[in-house]
């Protein structure tokens, strides 16, 4: 079954730390097998909705999506965003 990574980017707070997280992130994820599927902000918001970037990346499934992001070279992505962005983050099951 399918999973999606689904990250939300409440708060930028170094776009320098944001670019080096996704070059090191886009080559990890890939890697791992995701498949983006959407990103940027909005094209339309509702209800409680926040225009903030999100990103839609697409697994063969949960354990994938896990391995890629405790795997060594996300993490090394991670490292490289630090505190440059809050942002909220989770693997759901397709349906």
């Amino acid at each position: 079954m399918s999973a999606y990574w689904v990250s939300s980017y409440l708060e930028v707070k170094d776009a320098a730390k944001l670019r080096a997280y996704a070059e090191l992130a886009g080559s990890a994820i890939i890697g791992a097998g995701g498949r983006f599927l959407a990103r940027g902000v909005p094209a339309a918001t509702y209800e409680a909705g926040r225009e903030e970037r999100c990103v839609i990346i697409e697994f063969d499934s949960v354990e994938d999506a896990v391995a890629c992001h405790d795997s060594a070279a996300y993490q090394e992505a991670l490292a490289a965003l630090g505190d440059g962005a809050v942002r909220d983050m989770r693997i759901v099951p397709g349906a």
